[in-house]
């Protein structure tokens, strides 16, 4: 009788949580608009909105390559399955044209859509959250005065329970905290913009920042470094790889020009960031420098001394290792000298000579994967300008003569042992087990115009 009654206990005590979690995770639809006509807004909102969308980076993920702009369909590969991007033109069927301003202030604020269902956090509604009313409002005018294009993105390709979007509400439950962005008091003007940039609608903390087991951003880790469509996103705190200490002034000019001397050229996602960020005022770019550069701190005594020395050997005739060429050191001082000193050996200047080794965040960070994104797929040339470019060595080297190379580099330019996982790395991004997304150094393969979509 006892265990009767105790089950019957536990039953209503599930039955009255589900309830409770259908109540908190069920969210109303907003009722479809006619889609407002182009003429109702304000040209000066739709260019502060193109300015924010820059900032978002929203082409990157809602523009397939060669596509039209934000039409989506583009994959986003996750642990968890494929999710593709949804269409946000002004489509009344296939897009958010029936969509009211009310319908996307909750999309950006809550990751709900219109219809009442939970957003995936591959839309980072997580950071989108702390975006002002005003700056939605910009927003949603740039984005319904966009050309409409009827296209469906093909469905997601995730298992069971994670294909029910109700099961979201759980994960926010856990991991969402809604904004807005509150300001912080003791800090400037510029700091706090900088903040509300990078930690709103810049969202860096999507790729800059390590993930937990269920794909949310683990806490206490902020921008402690992540990972990015196949490439390791750096740390932007004081545990930064780069061999000499990032200062504002750099980071400026590496956000604002796509490379800086001490640093190098953008590659991969960053350099589609960078591409975007070219629409932004350079006030803008500097709050961002501002934050960055404060999360950073002012590097140790040691560190400085460190880089300076780094600067000493800059210029210096490098000495090549005199290892037997059948040795793995002197294999790969033998690959360096055949296929990467001639633009590396630092007498060519940024952007268009390769960075010295010395200088590489690359070499010198705790995994390997950019270095062999780097090797294998190179630095693809800009469509129609001039830019930085680096050939890929794929079809000339193997995975083993890539892991030689890799080892004399970080010996010889940042005196540490060889990263220990190479060979198996290199194999499983050369057959594309491990997805790597590869863009020019400018970011050109997405629209709109500056970023290479076909929207004629």
């Amino acid at each position: 009788m006892r265990l009767k009654h105790f089950l019957f206990g536990l039953l209503g005590v599930v039955i009255v949580a589900c309830a409770g979690f259908f109540a908190i995770a069920w969210k109303s639809a907003i009722a479809p608009i006619r889609p407002p006509d182009r003429t109702s807004f304000d040209q000066a909102l739709i260019h502060k909105g193109a300015m924010l969308a820059a900032v978002g980076n929203c082409t990157a993920c809602h523009t397939q390559p060669g596509g039209r702009s934000f039409a989506g369909g583009f994959a986003l590969p996750t642990p968890f399955g494929t999710i593709y991007s949804s269409n946000i033109t002004p489509d009344p069927e296939t897009g958010i044209g029936t969509w009211s301003e009310a319908a996307f202030n909750r999309a950006m604020r809550e990751g709900v859509r219109r219809d009442g269902k939970h957003l995936y956090p591959a839309f980072p509604f997580d950071h989108f959250t702390l975006v002002s009313d005003e700056d939605n409002k910009a927003l949603y005018a740039f984005l319904m005065t966009r050309p409409p294009v009827k296209q469906s993105p093909p469905a997601n390709e995730l298992p069971f329970p994670l294909n029910i979007r109700l099961v979201l509400a759980g994960w926010k439950l856990l991991f969402f905290n809604e904004g807005p962005f509150q300001k912080v008091a003791s800090e400037s003007e510029e700091w706090n913009r900088g903040a509300y940039l990078v930690n709103g609608l810049g969202h860096c903390g999507a790729c800059h920042t390590p993930r937990n087991m269920f794909g949310a951003e683990r806490a206490g880790m902020h921008l402690a470094g992540g990972q990015a469509e196949g490439w390791s996103a750096p740390a932007l705190n004081p545990s930064s790889p780069a061999p000499i200490p990032w200062t504002q002034d750099s980071l400026f000019a590496y956000l604002r020009q796509g490379w800086h001397a001490d640093h190098g050229v953008t590659n991969g996602p960053m350099g589609e960031v960078t591409g975007n960020l070219g629409l932004l005022p350079d006030s803008d770019v500097k709050t961002i420098a501002t934050y960055v550069a404060a999360l950073m701190g002012t590097p140790s005594p040691e560190r400085q001394q460190r880089g300076e020395q780094i600067r000493k050997k800059i210029g210096e005739d490098l000495v090549l290792a005199s290892a037997p060429t059948d040795t793995p050191a002197g294999r790969g001082a033998a690959i360096y000298q055949a296929g990467c000193a001639t633009c590396h050996d630092g007498s060519r200047p940024l952007p268009f000579g390769g960075i010295n080794f010395h200088l590489s965040s690359t070499i010198n960070a705790p995994d390997a994967q950019n270095a062999i994104n780097m090797v294998l797929f190179g630095l693809p040339a800009a469509s129609g300008r001039q830019s930085a470019i680096m050939p890929g060595f794929a079809a000339a080297m193997t995975d083993e003569q890539l892991t030689d190379l890799l080892a004399y580099l970080r010996e010889t330019f940042a005196g540490q042992p060889a990263w220990p996982d190479v060979a198996a790395r290199a194999a499983d991004t050369r057959s594309g087990k491990f997805q790597v997304s590869v863009r020019p150094s400018d970011g050109i393969e997405r629209g709109p115009d500056d970023i290479g979509a076909q929207d004629q």
